[in-house]
């Protein structure tokens, strides 16, 4: 059994916002799938696609581990076969990065994962959100993609369903190849 997990917040006034990054790639990988993300267990939502799971836990960010870490123990789901995607404020907006393990940067739903499953070796793909000097952390991350930065990041998340899709037959490795950027 394998493990796709999109962080984001539960709620529609957080639907379209930066830190929702992972959800909207979920939802991207999900229409191509053609999979339903509408079974609710564990203080989440997923949908299976043949031997994955595909999962939008429903605990808010900084808590997505709890979630996350009751499938992995239920499911005996390895760490090697998970995959992690959220945003990032030290990417710029449209480019993504894939790795297989590394630290949060600060990335609390990422840090609660990384402490509940205690290990870094976690696979992941983060999505570029920028940053802004003028505004508060907090509120850009839960305010909405700018129009002109639209474009750009509709198709990175696009182009991180494309490498989950990939992922499902490819080693990750290649994947990283081939999407990194």
């Amino acid at each position: 059994m394998r493990l796709i997990v999109g962080l984001g917040n539960p709620g529609l006034e957080y639907e379209k916002t930066r830190h929702n990054s992972g959800f909207m790639v979920i939802d991207g990988l999900a229409r191509k799938l053609k999979v339903d993300i509408d079974t609710k267990k564990f203080k989440g939502l997923y949908g299976r696609y043949e031997d994955v799971i595909i999962l939008k836990p429903q605990t808010y960010m900084n808590l997505s581990g709890e979630c996350v870490k009751a499938f992995v123990d239920y499911f005996k789901i390895a760490i090697d076969d998970i995959i992690v995607v959220y945003d990032d404020m030290d990417l710029p907006v449209g480019k993504i990065r894939i790795r297989t393990d590394g630290s949060s940067a600060g990335q609390k739903g990422m840090q609660n994962i990384i402490d509940l499953l205690h290990t870094k070796a976690i696979k992941r793909i983060r999505i570029g959100i920028g940053a802004h000097d003028k505004i508060e952390t907090k509120d850009y991350v839960l305010g909405k993609i700018a129009k002109e930065e639209k474009e750009a990041f509709d198709k990175a998340v696009d182009k991180a369903a494309d490498a989950l899709i990939y992922s499902l037959d490819e080693p990750f490795m290649k994947v990283m190849t081939k999407y990194n950027g």
